[in-house]
């Protein structure tokens, strides 16, 4: 298994993320896009996550809402601002929990030898403060789990839905 490496330079506003998946690109871009799918990596394992709306289009929104063990709901919602299957997808992203701290997120897909696929995620926050807190809060391990459960879905699933774009 690859691991997953998270980039948080000193005095920039962006967190990179970044993994090599054992799948073709177009398969990750549709399990990344799949709202059926979604909820099988997306998140920490020990929450449920349910996909409310996923419109994976320009200007279509998306809406997921995780709940723990003890019924606590957490949402989080954005807009699709570019979708191009199966290289780029741009976003917002919102924790309703605070709202008004709007992240955008650039996720691609590059095709590597040998059936590979580079993911890169960038998340660029509004302040280096509110990037910092995320950091505190262990996005490194939530993205390294999300990305593990991500790759194991691929490892299971010999084909996904393919979506249109």
């Amino acid at each position: 298994m690859t691991k997953t490496n998270v980039i948080a330079e000193p005095g920039k506003q962006a967190i990179v993320i970044t993994r090599v998946f054992d799948a073709p690109r177009e398969r990750l871009y549709n399990a990344y896009t799949d709202p059926n799918l979604l909820p099988e990596w997306w998140g920490p394992k020990y929450m449920t996550t349910t996909v409310d709306k996923m419109d994976v289009r320009k200007g279509g929104v998306w809406r997921f809402v995780q709940r723990d063990v003890n019924g606590e709901e957490y949402a989080f919602n954005g807009v699709y601002h570019e979708s191009i299957f199966p290289e780029r997808l741009v976003y917002t992203f919102e924790f309703e929990g605070m709202p008004g701290h709007v992240l955008l997120e650039t996720v691609t897909f590059e095709e590597l030898p040998d059936g590979k696929t580079k993911l890169t995620d960038i998340t660029v926050f509004q302040t280096l403060e509110a990037r910092d807190r995320m950091i505190q809060s262990g996005a490194e391990e939530g993205a390294e789990e999300a990305m593990n459960r991500f790759a194991e879905l691929l490892a299971k699933k010999s084909e996904t839905p393919r979506l249109s774009s």
